[in-house]
């Protein structure tokens, strides 16, 4: 808190770290600033320099990284070290005396082989020596910290400056550097610069250094005297009171990451508004939005009422004047050829009809290991008609959004906007002609994009886009492109999880093997059978999905591991085998099929046969008896399964409970007689294959 005073009880003191830079990248600073923080922040800690209460607060502007730390201490305290030795086998002879090893050890130490204690190392007995260490001073150690916690920054792309012997490098070249205990400047040096107590403030409205007192002056000191907000979070929630109160009763355009941008290239932040020709609304508004945003950093607004774009946009300056009229008119220019040129596009790109620019795909490379883009065109269009029929879509129309769907990656506008692929593609299908159903495939055929995204909608549309993910994922696992780790290049995961999404949250009834194996026919055998590995994949992914969406991983791998045909199914299954874990038979009966299960795998491993069993072959009345509850279960079950009743299955199973405790408890099931014994087995069998149709229960076992 500015002001207040950085002395605390027994030396601890505010310490304050600031590295003035040339301009940080925006993209990356608010990261930078949390990550500059947590790593100092843990080091300091670890090595004892910090009070229980220590905080510590992140700075962040376009000039500079900084972090102010409270309770730091000049001289960590001693501590207590252990240091281990020789293990006792090999530290004493036969006859318990110390050997060479043990005695060097002890001398290394310091201290005679009867100072040494013996502990457990959770492997072995070893000898060990118990000794304090000297804390560290904060004036000797601050400096490598600070150098060591820049080092593990995540930095996208590092700069070098400085004389060729003593090149320094970081994000951007550094010119000063602060480091404040209280108000004692802590000497060293970092990047190549030696601290100081002098900060700079803002590049034009400031009037020079200013010299800290100490280090809980910061933040005000840069306020009143640098004009700069330093505090990354209060500049952000101004720059967004700002922006609301110059929308006016318009609505802004701008989400979370434009505003940390927006935040993180000024330090003294002023919203003007500006305006544009109202005839550049003709052009689709996705462009003319990216174009501010991507481009400027402008905030567009749209219309409370209709919702539509007007030509209007705010920008915040890192100035404030009382005659903005130059600004305002010299940033409403820059627009205006911005938006000239994504007129100009759109208007170049109508020219020429999409199904004109498809043959032209193939002189662009998909994978050079898998075709072109008009062989990828031609394929996924194949498995879109094929996947229409089973859904009960036009199956031409499926096609013919799947044979315009990569046109567009042809045209000007995506060649400038990426972002717009697909987008584009809607709008120049309808210009052409061409049915909404086809042109809204073509928009969202890539749809979900990101987590959260929209599903694709009418079944024309899911077609499509089930067929080009499931092409792209058979494609690059048939040529070994799995991901591993966090690398996942081509964005497998995500469309795998994109297929998950479309099956189940559209209760789609496809069978996953069969969408495999059509991905993989599509590819004309000229890859590699891995249709195995796709369906683990996406059963794994699969499984993350519904552990994200509140399932247990017991439940998940309960339904999981039976290994349903169609997952769309999964979430109503799930809530069965919730309800049913509920009932107070539940647990006996998780525990029994455990068991179960455990007593077939051991049958199996030594070779046992077993079939289904007859009522005339089991002869004990508790067997007989839980034949015969098994038999009237079953009946129930049956067509409940049938209907898609899957808690009413589950639940027809839950009088089995004492039929199946007074098996447990009467009959020894791994008989000497062979018969008796493939009988029993048999109706073990029976009793497993019966009750885990929806889930393995024996899973849910605790």
């Amino acid at each position: 808190m500015a002001g207040k005073k950085s002395k605390e009880p027994g030396g601890a003191e505010t310490l304050l770290v600031e590295l003035l830079t040339e301009e940080l990248p925006p993209k990356v600073l608010h990261r930078l600033s949390h990550a500059f923080r947590d790593v100092l922040l843990e080091d300091l800690r670890d090595d004892g320099f910090l009070r229980s209460y220590s905080q510590a607060t992140i700075f962040a502007t376009p000039r500079r990284l900084a972090v102010s730390i409270s309770g730091v201490l000049p001289v960590a305290p001693d501590h207590e070290i252990l240091i281990k030795g020789p293990s006792v086998k090999s530290g004493l002879d036969a006859t318990g005396k110390p050997t060479q090893a043990l005695i060097k050890f002890a001398e290394k130490r310091g201290v005679t082989v009867e100072k040494l204690i013996r502990i457990n190392d959770g492997k072995q007995e070893v000898f060990a020596h118990r000794d304090l260490a000297k804390g560290g001073h904060l004036e000797t150690n601050l400096e490598l910290k600070i150098e060591e916690a820049l080092k593990r920054l995540p930095i996208p792309k590092m700069m070098r400056w400085g004389a060729s012997d003593t090149k320094a490098q970081f994000a951007r070249p550094v010119h000063g550097l602060v480091m404040l205990h209280g108000s004692r400047v802590v000497p060293g040096e970092v990047l190549g610069v030696k601290s100081s107590n002098r900060t700079l403030g803002h590049r034009f409205l400031s009037g020079g250094a200013i010299a800290l007192k100490c280090a809980d002056d910061y933040e005000r000191a840069l306020c009143d005297k640098g004009k700069v907000i330093v505090d990354f979070g209060k500049r952000r929630t101004e720059i967004a009171k700002q922006l609301k109160d110059a929308a006016g009763s318009a609505n802004l355009v701008i989400g979370d990451a434009l505003l940390d941008e927006i935040t993180a290239l000024v330090e003294a932040p002023t919203v003007y508004a500006g305006e544009f020709n109202p005839e550049f609304l003709e052009v689709p508004e996705e462009c003319l939005v990216l174009s501010m945003q991507q481009h400027q950093r402008y905030v567009p607004l749209r219309d409370k009422a209709t919702g539509t774009l007007l030509p209007r946009f705010l920008f915040v300056s890192n100035i404030e004047t009382q005659q903005p009229r130059e600004i305002i008119h010299g940033n409403e220019r820059v627009l205006r050829a911005r938006l000239a040129d994504a007129r100009f596009f759109y208007d170049q790109d109508r020219r020429s009809r999409l199904e004109a620019r498809v043959p032209r795909l193939t002189s662009v490379v998909y994978h050079n290991k898998l075709g072109s883009q008009l062989e990828r065109v031609e394929r996924v269009q194949l498995l879109a008609g094929k996947i229409a029929r089973e859904i009960g879509a036009d199956p031409l129309v499926a096609e013919r959004a799947a044979w315009l769907s990569k046109a567009d990656l042809l045209t000007e506008m995506v060649g400038e906007f990426p972002e717009l692929q697909g987008t584009m593609g809607r709008y120049y299908a309808l210009h052409d002609g061409e049915p909404k159903e086809v042109a809204n495939a073509i928009e969202q055929h890539y749809c979900p994009r990101f987590a959260g995204d929209e599903l694709p909608q009418g079944n024309v549309a899911i077609a499509v886009a089930l067929a080009d993910k499931l092409y792209s994922l058979a494609g690059l696992f048939g040529i070994g492109q799995i991901p591993t780790g966090d690398r996942d290049p081509f964005g497998l995961r995500r469309a795998a999880l994109g297929v998950i999404r479309i099956l189940v949250e559209r209760d789609l009834p496809l069978s996953v093997h069969d969408l495999v194996k059509w991905a993989f026919a599509a590819h004309d055998s000229k890859i590699g059978s891995a249709h195995t590995d796709l369906e683990f994949f996406i059963q794994d992914r699969l499984s993350g999905y519904l552990r994200d969406h509140g399932y247990s991983a017991l439940e998940v791998d309960s339904v999981l591991s039976v290994r349903h045909v169609r997952i769309n199914d999964t979430v109503r299954q799930l809530e069965a085998v919730r309800a049913f874990n509920k009932l107070p038979e539940a647990q006996s009966l998780a525990a029994a099929n455990k068991r179960v299960v455990n007593i077939l795998k051991q049958a199996a491993a030594k070779g046992e046969s077993f079939a289904h069993v007859g009522l005339e072959e089991l002869k004990e009345p508790a067997e007989r008896a839980l034949f015969e509850a098994l038999t009237a279960a079953s009946l129930r079950a049956a067509p409940l399964l049938k209907q898609g009743d899957f808690t009413g299955y589950l639940k027809s199973f839950a009088a089995l409970k004492s039929p199946v405790d007074a098996f447990f408890d009467s009959i020894m099931v791994m008989v000497e007689d062979r018969e008796l014994r493939k009988s029993r087995l048999a109706l073990l069998a029976d009793l497993r294959e019966q009750m885990n149709r929806v889930a393995d229960i024996s899973k849910l076992a605790a």
